[in-house]
């Protein structure tokens, strides 16, 4: 990879007035001797992650045992972390292959954009899956009536909803910018916070709607998971046996720690004024919740969920016989 790291020139166009037509990602590591390292590790990351993702859609859809409202939920977080995961990962992992991580303009803003849909959604579909969670607990008797089919399907259009408002406002403004600073950007991928770095455009009318939208998702989503855990815990405090207050937590359990992680990490990288980003730390903590939380997720779902496991279970079981009985021809 040829390209400077510090001047821009030709069609690279830093304040030569000339059309940008690329950027240089930093990626993880500029020493060569990390770059064999990182592509092994992250290409087993991201095969689990598929494999674990794509494999819970799959036994979801499959198996009619699953066709309930918390698993159709399921169901699309794990496909949005599967997506989620592909925006940035296949990119990072030719950069180690090839040792040059370059990114046309084009497809900077078509990885941005994919980017917010997918973080924004998850946020919503949390919360979808936290008030199933308190409909489930304190309304047993009506679940089925309130969480039915056209309600749940309208909970996730809504989440992709806002995710596609939030495309609409931050990407289209970000790449409004003119960047004539430098072409490179300090990431392993492009994202908004280190744009702004590269604009010699005034930031802060940008920055401030960055700021608003990321409250904005945080802040409902946030209610919306702490009023139905709220009401939820008031509801196990009233069950009158341990082991019932045990169980009924169990189903929440999962839930609360994959909403833990997310939300965790990315406040802590989105809700913070862009003088207190530190490049190396920041690119370490986008590595947990884009690379290491959607490989996380499904082991969550999956190894503390008993119907899952017996449901999995199941389709071994169903696929070994099925082998049996296939004929072998000489």
């Amino acid at each position: 990879c040829m390209f400077p790291l510090q001047t821009c020139s030709g069609a690279m166009g830093a304040g030569n007035g000339s059309k940008l037509s690329e950027f240089l990602l930093v990626g993880l590591s500029d020493n060569p001797q990390f770059q064999p390292i990182f592509f092994a590790l992250f290409s087993l990351i991201y095969a689990i992650t598929s494999v674990g993702n794509l494999g819970l859609l799959a036994l979801i859809v499959v198996s009619p045992r699953l066709h309930t409202p918390m698993y159709f939920f399921l169901s699309n977080l794990s496909f949005i972390d599967f997506c989620y995961s592909s925006v940035t990962v296949p990119k990072m992992l030719m950069g180690f292959f090839s040792g040059c991580q370059t990114i046309s303009f084009s497809g900077c803003v078509v990885q941005t954009s994919c980017f917010v849909i997918f973080a924004v959604t998850e946020f919503f579909l949390l919360a979808s899956m936290a008030y199933d969670r308190y409909v489930a607990i304190c309304n047993p008797l009506l679940y089925h009536i309130i969480m039915s089919p056209r309600f749940c399907l309208q909970l996730v259009a809504a989440s992709y909803a806002v995710g596609l408002m939030n495309v609409v406002l931050l990407t289209s403004t970000t790449f409004y910018l003119t960047f004539c600073k430098s072409h490179v950007i300090t990431h392993y991928f492009c994202d908004i916070p280190p744009l702004l770095k590269l604009s010699c455009s005034d930031t802060q009318i940008l920055q401030l709607l960055l700021f608003a939208c990321g409250g904005f998702n945080v802040s409902v989503s946030l209610i919306i998971v702490l009023v139905s855990y709220a009401c939820v815990f008031l509801a196990i405090i009233r069950i009158p046996s341990a082991q019932g207050k045990h169980k009924t937590f169990s189903t929440c359990a999962s839930h609360l720690t994959a909403v833990s992680l997310y939300y965790g990490t990315t406040v802590f990288i989105y809700l913070r004024p862009s003088s207190e980003y530190l490049l190396g730390r920041d690119r370490l903590v986008s590595v947990f919740y884009t690379v290491v939380i959607p490989m996380l997720n499904p082991m969550i779902y999956s190894l503390r969920n008993k119907d899952v496991k017996e449901t999995f279970g199941d389709v071994l079981k169903k696929a070994s016989q099925f082998s049996l009985r296939t004929p072998r021809f000489p």
